[in-house]
């Protein structure tokens, strides 16, 4: 197996926060870096009116100075990387744009999703960052990495949003059999104990989403927040309906915006959506979430929810060894 890339090597945990749409923030990028593990943040969560100054510019300048800052304040302890999420699919308009910003501002880890564009991997190689794609399925890795991506994040069954199908032992096990290089798990990966259980899995790090929707530092506003904590796995159902693709979603989320969840069509031009004729817009009327928020019992600072993932995968750890030490086979 291949050493780990230095972006993703000296963390204190091998966990990547998720970036999530509409939810991640620069203050919670921030809180997640300076707490030990890779923030992330969608570069689409830079919301710009047409003709504004680029609000992307001025959110890595707020992370990259704040990051410089706990740096000079804590030497003995630096701040980990940040990752941007690029969404590389055709329709994204700022796409060229946002690379070129990415790349002036030597953004280190690039996470790309739906599509694996050479041209976008080649900006990021040129510009010193590691790429990390998105997929849920074994072809899609295998097309990923012939096109240049440096490393996966194999998406799995249980994770919020646009969730894989795949069960994560099926998923990572096919990946693996041919792949050496960045593995990261998403689904459902909520604990320590379930950080460690991705390793054992085979891959390198986590990657955590929903539970820092719950964290004062989200943008999330808070009626979202304190659904993720009230609600568990069984709260969490997928739809196509939104979207036109399968994700999850907090059922009481579509309660809330006038739905009856155990009612949807397959096709939304069989819902009737009420006077107003229009369907919920999914992430800020439906909210997303995974399958691990049954752990998530409170809002709090992100560093707070960093520190207990830590203790618990210690004790996950030392709770193996002694397992293990039950079949010394």
């Amino acid at each position: 197996m291949r050493p780990l890339p230095p972006q993703l090597s000296g963390l204190r945990l091998p966990a990547v926060g998720a970036p999530m749409f509409l939810v991640s923030s620069p203050e919670l990028v921030i809180a997640q870096c300076t707490a030990g593990i890779v923030g992330s943040f969608p570069a689409l969560n830079a919301r710009e009116p047409e003709g504004a100054p680029a609000e992307l510019e001025r959110w890595l300048e707020c992370i990259t100075e704040a990051l410089a800052a706990h740096d000079r304040a804590h030497p003995d302890r630096p701040a980990a990387p940040f990752a941007v999420n690029l969404i590389v699919h055709r329709s994204n308009a700022r796409l060229e744009r946002d690379v070129e910003i990415l790349s002036r501002w030597r953004v280190p880890i690039w996470i790309t999703s739906l599509g694996a564009r050479p041209e976008v991997f080649e900006a990021a190689r040129a510009a010193g960052a590691l790429v990390l794609h998105d997929v849920t399925t074994d072809t899609f890795a295998r097309k990923a990495i012939d096109k240049g991506a440096d490393g996966l994040i194999a998406v799995a069954a249980g994770a919020g949003g646009h969730a894989g199908a795949q069960s994560p032992f099926a998923l990572l096990s096919e990946i693996r059999a041919w792949f050496d290089g960045p593995l990261l798990l998403s689904g459902a990966i909520s604990t320590g104990r379930a950080l460690l259980a991705a390793q054992a899995a085979g891959a390198d790090l986590g990657y955590v989403g929903s539970p820092f929707i719950a964290t004062e530092e989200a943008a999330a506003p808070e009626p979202y927040k304190r659904m993720v904590v009230d609600c568990g796995a069984e709260d969490i159902m997928s739809s196509a309906l939104f979207t036109g693709v399968s994700g999850n979603y907090l059922r009481p989320s579509i309660a809330r915006a006038g739905l009856d969840p155990d009612a949807l069509p397959a096709d939304a031009t069989e819902m009737d959506f009420g006077a107003g004729g229009a369907k919920p817009r999914a992430w800020k009327e439906v909210w997303g979430a995974g399958q691990g928020i049954g752990a998530v019992r409170a809002v709090r600072p992100a560093a707070a929810f960093v520190a207990e993932l830590a203790q618990d995968y210690a004790a996950a750890r030392a709770e193996l060894e002694a397992r293990l030490a039950r079949w010394p086979g």
